[in-house]
């Protein structure tokens, strides 16, 4: 052991080394990993990489933004939501609208093919007698789209928390909640007489903007819009959370009652983080549709839900960064694990992933409640503290 003495502002000073060390080599690890995405389409470019890597990269930074969103209200505000599948589903859908206004249309009304070749019929109504339903109209507009594929899960999401949390449904109960109202809503939009082409979903895109999605600049330029969102969300998501407002998110995770008696409404801080996070949600919808070229009401189903979870508890709740870390991990362990393999006479077959995922879940709760960020937090300790 070492037998130093340190003064109070030696320590003082040590602390501050600390914390710089630590977020220098945070700060590393970040432009690392923007070089290396940077990277990805200009290797696709020049042909070294496929072009559907980038493509499937796209998607999974897409569901990085729906993590970080959980991470706010379930890392921070100590809220487990089961419905972000949800508000990811709806902002799905509304460019999945737009896109299928852009496609093939038939009929003399201009009906998109998705909801022509699923149309519910009333009695007495035939073909050439499809109409165009009134909800459909707004995304015939791309900058209407976005909007919209923000503000309706925000909206939906601060309907749902502002009556939850001002009748002060807590843990289980609150997960409960938004599970039921996320199987209410797979039902809702399952059935072909509502009109969003029941179980068979939007899909059927040629174009977004005028441009093909079939054309590999359009592709490339789809994985940096989504990349810049990330980028631009994990930045406002940092600087929410190290704000007063973030302070108080913190607060009620550790102690709501005891914010409550100070004089907060801690159901208006938690109702807003609770919008926003839709929102977000809605966003990683409207980037992930067009790299998927398809949405369903599958992904409004309970097995979304918990795999969300499980993306941020595998990265580590509390750590924006780790959120990410955590779906990116998860999904490319996915892709490698749900195709079949035969090694040394064993054949690894796609339905064993979800046992996988499932023994992963549990190891992290048990073992590594933290995350594997913690493991980094840790290491960059430890060498802070040694230099």
């Amino acid at each position: 052991m070492s037998n130093r003495v340190y003064t109070v502002d030696a320590l003082i000073k040590r602390g501050y080394r600390t914390k710089s060390t630590v977020g220098l080599l945070n700060g590393c690890v970040a432009a690392l990993f923007l070089v290396f995405a940077l990277m990805l389409p200009l290797l696709a470019f020049y042909g070294l990489v496929p072009i559907e890597t980038v493509n499937m990269a796209g998607r999974y930074l897409a569901f990085g933004i729906v993590a970080m969103g959980l991470d706010l209200i379930w890392g921070y505000t100590g809220i487990l939501s089961l419905c972000q599948s949800l508000f990811f589903a709806l902002g799905g859908y509304a460019m999945g609208m737009y896109l299928a206004h852009h496609g093939n249309l038939f009929g003399p009304n201009g009906i998109p093919e998705a909801l022509y070749v699923v149309y519910p019929y009333a009695i007495g109504e035939s073909k050439g007698m499809e109409v165009l339903p009134w909800f459909w109209m707004p995304f015939k507009s791309f900058n209407l789209t976005l909007l919209l594929g923000m503000l309706i899960p925000g909206l939906l999401a601060g309907v749902i928390g502002f009556f939850g949390f001002i009748s002060r449904v807590r843990g289980v109960y609150f997960a409960i909640l938004t599970q039921a109202l996320t199987v209410a809503a797979w039902m809702f939009f399952s059935q072909n007489n509502m009109k969003f082409c029941g179980t068979n979903g939007l899909t059927h895109f040629k174009t977004i903007a005028g441009h093909s999605l079939r054309e590999d600049p359009v592709k490339l330029a789809l994985y940096g819009a989504t990349l810049a969102s990330l980028v631009g969300v994990y930045v406002l998501c940092s600087l929410l959370v190290r704000s007063r407002f973030g302070r108080v998110l913190v607060a009620i995770r550790d102690s709501e009652v005891t914010l409550r008696f100070t004089g907060y409404q801690p159901f208006a801080y938690k109702t807003a983080i609770f919008a926003l996070s839709g929102a977000i949600a809605g966003l990683a919808g409207l980037l992930y549709t067009p790299q998927a070229s398809i949405v369903t009401p599958s992904y409004m189903e309970a097995r979304w839900s918990i795999l969300m979870v499980v993306w941020v508890a595998v990265g580590g709740r509390g750590s924006l960064g780790g959120a990410v870390l955590g779906a990116l991990l998860v999904n490319l362990l996915y892709n490698t694990l749900t195709s079949q393999h035969t090694v040394l006479g064993v054949t690894w077959k796609p339905d064993y992933w979800q046992f996988v995922v499932g023994l992963l879940f549990v190891f992290v709760v048990l073992v590594l409640p933290g995350g594997l960020v913690s493991l980094w937090k840790k290491y960059t300790e430890r060498i802070a503290v040694e230099t």
